[in-house]
This record gives C-alpha cells, structure tokens and sequence, in this order.
C-alpha cells in the first residue's frame, strides 16, 4: 500500500472520530432530554427560563458543530420536503455559514501564492484586513493599477481536502443506509449526496464562478436594467478571484432606496424580470438572489454579486415551469397535473384522476384571491409538496429553482407589496410554450425523426444479417439483470438451504430403512426412521399450509 493511502486512510478514521464524537455527545443529551431525568432537567430549566432545546435545535447545533460541509448540506435539504419533513426543515432553515477568519497574513501568502508574484505588482492598493469571511473563502478589497475597485476572493486553505473527506463519509454513510433501509430508496438518499457533492465541488473551484460572470454578462449585455460585475480571468486561478467592486445600497431598506431617490416599485419589477428572464429565456439562474446579494445602482438597476450557487434547467424544467404558471393563471388542475407527471418523467400515472382532485381541492383555496395576489413560489411549493406524497421523485434543480423564486419574490413583495408576480410569469410562460411548438422548432424536430428513421431503414439490412450470422455461429447471448440482486441471491440461499434440508431428511429416512433391514439389532436404527418420519411428516404439513 502506497503511503499517500495510508495517509489519506488516516485522515478518513481521523475525520470519522470527530464526527462520530459531536453526534454521540448531541446524541447522549437527545437521550437524557428524553428520559424521565431529562424530563425533570427540562421543567426546572424551563422554571428558570434557561435554554432548553428540542430535538429539531439539537439536530441544528450537530450540523452546525460538524462544519461547512455540513452546514451546506443542512441548507439545501432545507429545501427539498421529499427528503426531511417540515418540522426539520423549518430548523434547518436557521442555519447559517458562520465561519470565523482566518490569518490576514496567510491569506496574503496564499493570494501571492496564486498570483505568481507580490500583491504591489498587480493591486496599487490591497486591504490587508477582511472584508468578510465565509465558509469556503475569505474576501480583501483591493484596486487595479488603472484604479478600478476590485475584491479580491481567496479560499480557505486545506478547505477541499476537509469537503472531500466528509462527502466521502456522507455518500458512505448513505449507501448504507439505502441498503439497510430499503423503503429509504424512494428518497435516493445517495443522489442527494451526489448532486451536493457536485454543487459544493464546483463552489471549490473559482474558475467555475467565473465562467457563470462571463455567462451572466452575456445574458444581460443589452439590458439597462440589470448590472453583472467584471470578473479578471487573467488573475483568477481554481483558488483565486479577482472581480469588480460593485457599490451600491442592498434592497432590505425600502425607506433608504426612496431616501435616495430610488422607486422602489421600478426596483421590485426589475428584479423579478430579471430572475425570470435568467428561468424562463435562457434556463440559467442565480440560485441564491437574497438581498445581501444584491446591489442597488442608480436608474433602480439591479447589480447581481456571488455567482458561486447557480442553477440550470433542462427543457422539460423549464416546460413544466411554463405549464404550471399557464395552469395557476387559468386555475387548471389537469394541466398543473400533467406538468408535474411530466417534470417526473412518468407517461402512464395510475393515480392521475387522484392527483388532479387533490390539486383541484388546493387551487380552490384560492378562489377568493385575485390572480394578482396569488403566491407564486408557495403554490409550486404545495404542489411539489402534494407529488411527493405520491411518491414520485422529481429532479433535484426544481428544488433549488422553487428557492430562488421565493427568495426574489419575497425580496419584490418587500419594496413593493401588490407586485402581480404571477401575471408577471404569464407572457414568458407563453413565450416558453410558443417557442416549443414554433413551425421551425417543430420543422426541426420532423426533419431529426425522418433522419433517425432513414438511418433505421439503411442499417436494417446489415444489423439482420449480423444477428442472423450469429445465430448461426452460436454467438447470440441474452444477458439478464436483476435491478436487487440482493433479494436475488437471498431468494436463492433460502430455496437452496430448504433442497439441502430435504435432501438430509429423506437420505436419513431411505438410509434408516436400510439399516433396519440389512440390520435389525441396531437400535439407534429404529431412532433415526422415527425421527426423519417425524422431520418430513411437519415439513409436509408446514407445506400444505403455508401462506401464499
């Protein structure tokens, strides 16, 4: 074995101590909070008014002791209610990255580290003091020698080993939980861990973050309303990056922006736009838009920063976002229930008929709301809610897209209070539907179907006389694969175990038999018929009735 495994096996046991450690010791207080000891602790602290948690604040302060992996982690199951149930989730929504800094001057080492040579000789002026300190990175502010304001994004050191440790002990973790617990694979515990794992790893990598500035500039070069800042590609590094400052006032203040001669109402309806401009016209959209992560500029435009957390949508996500806000507008369960089959990638749903009274029973809650009113993000979230009691799995970037769009419309609903969110969705929710069924999306689509069945007709000839020379020579096999091969082999021991079993009882009958004849004196003869009549007499009977 090579030492760089015996070293990495090292730090696996090592990291799997500590954590192993912090959830017995929130496990061992979870334990006496629920014994009859803890009870009497808990009502005498109460009497006190001392802090006395419950099972949900446990499971949070455990999260929040493990670390940023976790934290992460902790923060996107927030999110998604087809893996935690609502009285967790409202828990873990409370938690926040609170990461304190590191060394200023190991930073400075670091950022040099990157740049390949001293900070003077990139930035005339480089704060050595944090701006802010975060989980995976640690911000300075800086200028270009040209004077151009820059932060200046470096990240933690040794931050990914500590992440790949932990999401190899997750996803292990997992897996055996989804062997053990088979009734688990419903909720693809290890897909979850998957998909984190991607999210956290491409966080780790500012290169990544860069690449979505570039896109975002692109997206919104011809839109006066909305403002993405400059990333320095020359500068940036997978640890290192390097972009624009932008200033301006956060939009949590709706008396500031007015202060400031800003329209608070402009603000709102821009920002909305914007995200649903990123969902619904290019399927690409900043994941985590909350109000610290927004800037206020002049003219109420809008200036996106931390380009880290990103979402896209496929084509059938950004149908079915169409599909349900044309089925919200107009009130339609059957088409709000056939967008959700299809998100899932259902054809034929049994339950259909059941799943549309269920959604025609919530929209009718809403019957008194004018359409302008209506809650946009938390009728999808009922919805996704509703589907998942019929256990069906939807795709993880739905759960993310749900948050972005109640994070932007709580943050519209602020600065302005009657913004028609839901009407707002409607004109790009058409464009979306239009586009899908425009004659040279539909020209394109027959042209690809009549290429795939011409290339069909022009191989048959060939892939008939290959299967036919193969026939032929003996070669066709038929693999065949059992999706649990667990229960498989399992079956397979048990109808193995009970041939053995009957094998023995009926060799020990026909061999008593023998004995008795060849030689009657030998008594434990006599024994052995007795007892083998007896054995097959029950397994006979436990045959006849057994259940089916």
């Amino acid at each position: 074995m090579k030492p760089t495994n015996l070293y990495v096996g090292y730090l696996k046991i090592k990291r799997a101590g500590e954590i192993t450690g912090i959830i017995i010791g929130q496990g061992f207080d979870e334990l006496i909070a629920r014994s009859w000891i803890g009870r009497r602790i808990r009502k005498r602290r109460i009497r006190k008014s001392k802090p006395v948690y419950t099972t949900e604040e446990r499971l949070r302060l455990t999260i929040e002791d493990l670390g940023p992996t976790y934290i992460k982690f902790g923060q996107i199951l927030a999110d998604r209610p087809d893996v935690v149930s609502e009285r967790f989730r409202n828990e873990l929504k409370k938690l926040q990255s609170r990461a304190l800094p590191f060394d200023d001057r190991q930073a400075r080492s670091l950022i040099e580290d990157e740049l390949g040579m001293p900070i003077e000789k990139v930035f005339a002026t480089f704060d050595d003091t944090c701006m802010a300190s975060a989980s995976i990175g640690q911000v300075y502010g800086a200028t270009l020698a040209d004077g151009t304001p820059v932060i200046v994004k470096i990240r933690r050191p040794k931050i990914e080993q500590k992440i790949k440790l932990d999401l190899y002990l997750m996803r292990f973790l997992a897996a055996k939980l989804a062997k053990n617990y088979p009734e688990m694979a419903a909720l693809d515990i290890v897909g979850v861990v998957d998909e984190f794992g991607e999210s956290i790893l491409h966080e780790l990598d500012y290169n990544h973050e860069a690449a979505n500035i570039l896109r975002f500039r692109q997206m919104f070069e011809n839109d006066l309303t909305v403002y993405i800042p400059k990333v320095y590609t020359e500068y940036t590094t997978r640890r290192l990056l390097v972009m624009e400052r932008v200033t301006g006032i956060t939009p949590d203040d709706p008396m500031v922006l007015k202060a400031n001669g800003l329209d608070t109402q402009q603000i709102a309806l821009n920002g909305a736009n914007a995200l649903l401009t990123m969902i619904l016209r290019h399927g690409f959209f900043h994941a985590d838009p909350h109000a610290g992560n927004i800037f206020i500029l002049p003219n109420n435009v809008i200036a996106f920063i931390d380009f880290g957390m990103v979402g896209a949508l496929t084509p059938r996500d950004m149908d079915f976002l169409a599909n349900i806000s044309i089925g919200f507008v107009r009130r339609d369960p059957a088409t709000v229930a056939d967008a959700l089959i299809s998100l899932c990638n259902v054809r034929f749903f049994k339950k259909r008929d059941e799943l549309i009274f269920s959604l025609q029973q919530m929209i009718a809650q809403y019957s008194h709301v004018a359409i302008e009113k209506l809650d946009y993000a938390a009728m999808i979230q009922q919805c996704i809610n509703l589907i998942t009691k019929f256990s069906l799995q939807i795709p993880g970037g739905i759960f993310m897209l749900v948050k972005s769009l109640a994070t932007i419309q709580k943050v519209a609903e602020k600065l302005d209070p009657d913004i028609p969110f839901t009407p707002l969705i409607a004109p790009y929710a058409k464009d979306v539907i239009m586009n899908r069924f425009s004659p040279r999306k539909l020209a394109g689509e027959l042209y690809q179907t009549l290429k795939n069945y011409a290339n069909l007709a022009s191989n048959l000839p060939n892939d008939i006389s290959e299967i036919l020379y193969k026939l032929k020579q003996g070669e066709i096999r038929h693999n065949i694969r059992f999706e649990n091969s667990e229960m498989l082999q399992k079956a397979v021991r048990n109808v193995g175990f009970r041939m053995a079993y009957a094998l023995i009882l009926v060799g020990l009958f026909i061999g008593s038999v023998l004995l008795i004849n060849t030689r009657s004196d030998l008594g434990y003869a006599k024994f052995l018929l007795w007892a083998s009549s007896i054995l097959i007499f029950i397994l006979i009977f436990k045959w006849m009735f057994r259940r089916k």
